[in-house]
């Protein structure tokens, strides 16, 4: 049971096998649908004292059919060793653009959020770009992966839109569900 656990290459066969055997669907929200994301990840810098987990939940609602407007809320928690765990969390209000292609289980997209990141001691703004896909296990349910990066900011100028050393890169995955 060991084996079919910890081998990596096998979880990566089964989930390819799962999503591949999953039925042809038409999975093209329309204006007035809604949708809920369940998504996380993680990271550990190689050399690092560092490890950060995080997970996301949004609700988005469909203003035509392929552009989706939502909030998105995010935690993130960073494990130090030999010193004090912190955390983060972001409120962040998001559009995203969903891209038709001729696989009607996959749907990419592209976006953007502005919103604002707090913790304990500070709160800052924060926006970006997004993108990711999703690919549709049913016409309701798809897994997501989506990358964004995260500016922050104090006020809105142009030296901190360009300032690139104040942010984070985040790749999240998860489940999404959509309804009418």
């Amino acid at each position: 049971m060991k084996f079919f656990v910890s081998n990596p290459t096998f979880a990566a066969i089964s989930f390819a096998a799962a999503i591949a055997a999953a039925p042809t669907c038409y999975a093209f929200q329309d204006h007035g649908d809604k949708e809920i994301e369940f998504t996380g990840g993680f990271s550990h810098t190689s050399g690092s004292d560092v490890g950060t987990v995080n997970a996301d939940v949004s609700y988005g609602y469909y203003v035509a059919p392929r552009v989706n407007i939502g909030i998105r809320q995010t935690v993130n928690y960073s494990f130090v060793d030999n010193g004090s765990d912190t955390w983060t969390a972001s409120t962040i209000p998001f559009v995203n653009y969903n891209f038709e292609t001729n696989n009607p289980k996959f749907r990419p997209f592209v976006g953007a959020f502005i919103g604002a990141a707090y913790n304990k001691d500070d709160t800052t703004g924060t926006a970006g770009p997004a993108f990711g896909f999703k690919y549709f296990l049913s016409d309701n349910t798809a897994v997501v992966a989506r990358y964004r990066y995260e500016w922050y900011f104090d006020k809105l100028t142009f030296e901190d839109a360009t300032d690139t050393a104040d942010g984070n890169h985040i790749v999240t995955v998860g489940m999404s569900y959509s309804w009418k």
